[in-house]
């Protein structure tokens, strides 16, 4: 089902599906760079059902057409949200606030990439010199699709800092939060990484390291086509364990995890830890232009310092040897500040329909940005990198 809303210049067709949109079109605009917004990796979320109307997760894309021309412009993946899940950016407090006025939070409508905390591209445009004039223009379509459906907002997720800046001018209030993300400064290998410790901290990480190698655990690096449908079972095992040791659903199905290594195997990074005969852990990541992104992980057998080796050193030691100039190692975890990854802060953009909610969020996201500013400056202070006179 495809619905229009019009503006002056441009108008916006809103596609319940990413299946109704040509993956050829949506890749042209999105581009290759950045796997999550690829039609690929969309695809495999609706066609597994982890993004669906059941889930929580109902598709409404948005494309930007000019007037007089017939292919799109600017695309936007965005949709309709029955719940908070999946989005990292957490804002039940505020859906407590709506309930106990007698109101209802949802449905909202979000952009983002579904169960994927990783900062990236969220409106793309075909022609950079037109963002000043489709922005608006697109806005204003997803205020008015957010009146038609009842939407109490909408919420646009880890975008690039340009966009979201640019967004706060058209009266969606910026938010920001924090996470840690390990840099390439032209490292030969993981020992010239250490250099850069002091040397109480470099003496940890090798001892961590020797830790695992001397427990006899090996690691295997797998890519694109290389990851078969058993090494897609076994892993399934580990990423369900991550959710059900704390009581909960995984949020995606096993057929996800199929369709992306048939669809987008070029993205793909599985490391597979070994103990004798058995796997024991795996680690998935997606390769970018420049950036690796660490995303999911398990294990059947628990050793000391066992995460940290399949999901940072591990990490660390492919975007090395690749030459990738940045790890993205997902949401939260104070922990791997002492493993060389920096406090860099993220975006977010919160336009709210209800006039009284609009002021008080407004209010909150002020007194949190002094918070979060303050925590990455404190959060910095920790970092294990030797200052000038160490050794």
């Amino acid at each position: 089902m495809t619905s229009v809303s019009a503006s002056a210049s441009f108008s916006v067709k809103f596609h319940s599906g990413i299946a109704d949109i040509d993956a050829l079109t949506w890749n042209r605009l999105a581009g290759t760079d950045y796997p999550f917004l690829r039609h690929e990796f969309l695809k495999a979320l609706e066609d597994s059902g982890a993004a669906s109307r059941t889930s929580g997760w109902e598709p409404l894309h948005a494309l930007v057409y000019q007037h007089g021309e017939h292919e799109p412009v600017a695309m936007m993946p965005l949709y309709l949200k029955t719940n908070s899940y999946g989005e990292y950016v957490f804002d039940w407090s505020w859906a407590d606030a709506w309930q106990r006025h007698g109101l209802a939070y949802y449905p909202k409508l979000v952009t983002a990439i579904p169960f994927t905390p990783c900062a990236g591209p969220r409106i793309c445009v075909h022609d950079p010199a037109q963002s000043a004039a489709i922005l608006p223009a697109l806005v204003s379509a997803v205020q008015e699709r957010a009146w038609t459906l009842g939407a109490s907002g909408w919420h646009l997720l880890f975008p690039e800092e340009s966009l979201s800046a640019q967004l706060q001018t058209l009266d969606a209030e910026q938010r920001i939060g924090c996470q840690y993300q390990w840099f390439n400064a032209g490292f030969r290998d993981f020992e010239h990484f250490l250099e850069k410790f002091s040397s109480r901290k470099r003496k940890n990480i090798r001892k961590e390291r020797r830790k695992i190698a001397e427990a006899g655990i090996v690691f295997e690096i797998l890519e694109g086509a290389d990851i078969d449908a058993g090494h897609w079972q076994q892993f399934y095992l580990f990423y369900q364990g991550t959710y059900r040791i704390r009581g909960r659903q995984a949020y995606l199905p096993p057929g996800f995890f199929q369709r992306i290594g048939a669809l987008m195997p070029e993205n793909l990074l599985l490391v597979l830890a070994r103990k004798d005969d058995d796997i024991i852990a795996g680690a998935l990541s997606f390769k970018g232009g420049q950036t690796l992104y660490g995303r999911y992980w398990g294990c059947t057998e628990e050793y000391q310092f066992l995460h940290f080796e399949t999901c940072y050193y591990q990490g660390i030691d492919y975007c090395i040897r690749q030459g990738l100039q940045r790890f993205d190692s997902g949401a939260q975890g104070e922990h791997k500040i002492q493993r060389g990854f920096e406090p860099v802060l993220t975006w977010s953009n919160h336009w709210i329909a209800h006039p009284a909610f609009k002021a008080a969020i407004s209010h909150f996201l002020v007194e949190e940005s002094r918070y979060i500013h303050d925590y990455v400056a404190r959060a910095s202070e920790f970092l294990p990198f030797r200052q000038e006179g160490d050794i």
